[in-house]
């Protein structure tokens, strides 16, 4: 099994912060591992306090259910199949934002949250977080 190292997670969040300075939008991103435990956080200056949390817990949830964000917040709508389970967990995020890293031999290594900006600003960042660890594997 691969595992996502603190190297790697560091120098993947500088990715997102170079794409976060390129469309304009101050993040907060996490780097999360295969079982949800934080390896890099970075809060841009001038970042919203109140996405801290919710960067947290996009990768917390992309980790624990290895789907985006934004997949959990389809199916989770009233009369869906797993409606309410942003309730669990000590809480969970169900938009766009948080995605899962998989290797190239289908390992999932950990996930990335992105929060600060709208949903597909956050998902654009995580987008180029997850494809810098995965370059780097």
């Amino acid at each position: 099994m691969s595992l996502l190292s603190q190297h790697t997670a560091a120098t993947a969040v500088q990715a997102g912060i170079a794409k976060s300075a390129e469309i304009g939008v101050k993040m907060n991103i996490a780097v999360v591992d295969a079982g949800g435990h934080l390896l890099q956080f970075s809060r841009m200056e001038g970042a919203w306090l109140g996405s801290v949390d919710i960067a947290l817990k996009k990768a917390k949830t992309a980790a624990l259910f290895t789907l985006p964000t934004a997949v959990i917040g389809t199916i989770s709508q009233p009369g869906g199949p797993v409606y309410g389970i942003e309730h669990t967990n000590d809480g969970l995020v169900s938009f766009g934002g948080g995605l899962p890293v998989v290797d190239q031999a289908g390992n999932v290594l950990g996930s990335v949250g992105v929060s600060g900006g709208d949903v597909q600003q956050d998902t654009t960042v995580a987008e180029a977080v997850v494809q810098a660890i995965v370059a780097a594997h």
